[in-house]
């Protein structure tokens, strides 16, 4: 359980917090859904008042897609963990999480406040781990071994076609700008903790004598011979 949760602590709590949240969501009474899923959608209202709290709340909240979102989650959240650890993948994650929903939104109050929208769109419902799951999915292709890009790869393909993810992109849809965000933020970020690791172990060779240094942690991305994800 230990050698568990040190390589795969992140995706764990998340699957497990995720099929929680679900299942007592399940059984509250349609009003009560639909308050919560109003309180947690992170929609320009409530990001202009209590931003916090939806932001964290609506990567659990995924109403009528319960039994497929653990799934993919399993396809990619693992592998990516696997590739950058705990910590990186969690800052990862909740940078396109977040990053995705700020800037989709963002664009959104623009197009009300100049008038190419109606101020309903203030209150739309915008709620899902599907920034999360992209997230890791840009990890594990980006950083897994063989068998995590394979997986990560079936993921994208089921959230791309089924699942539209970009759909509405060239009409700025909210979905379709948060997930190509999320997408970015997360190659990026992913990027520079991947090399700030690999900088940060390559350091006491460059000091020393010149010789081989072991890495104590071969399956981290960073390994030059290690055998990865």
């Amino acid at each position: 359980m230990r050698v568990l949760l040190r390589r795969y602590g992140f995706a764990v709590a998340y699957l497990a917090g995720f099929v929680a949240a679900e299942l007592a969501y399940s059984l509250l009474d349609p009003d009560a859904q639909a308050r919560l899923i109003a309180w947690a959608s992170t929609n320009v209202a409530n990001l202009e008042h209590e931003p916090a709290g939806p932001l964290l709340v609506s990567a659990f909240v995924a109403p009528g897609f319960f039994a497929a979102w653990p799934v993919l989650m399993g396809l990619a959240v693992f592998g990516a963990n696997r590739a950058l650890g705990n910590a990186r993948t969690a800052l990862v994650c909740l940078a396109g999480h977040v990053i995705g929903s700020l800037v989709s939104e963002g664009i959104l109050a623009y197009r009300i406040d100049a008038g190419q929208l109606s101020a309903a769109n203030r209150h739309i419902t915008d709620v899902g781990p599907s920034y999360v799951v992209l997230s890791a999915v840009v990890i594990a292709l980006a950083c897994g071994g063989r068998l995590a890009r394979v997986l990560a790869a079936v993921d994208l393909v089921v959230l791309v076609f089924p699942g539209q993810i970009f759909g509405g992109l060239s009409q700025l849809d909210v979905p379709a700008v948060g997930h190509l965000t999320a997408a970015l933020t997360a190659a990026a970020t992913a990027l520079i903790l991947s090399r700030r690791r690999q900088n940060g172990g390559q350091a006491p060779a460059a000091a020393g004598s010149g010789g081989y240094v072991t890495d104590a942690h071969p399956d981290q991305v960073s390994d030059r011979g290690g055998a990865g994800a």
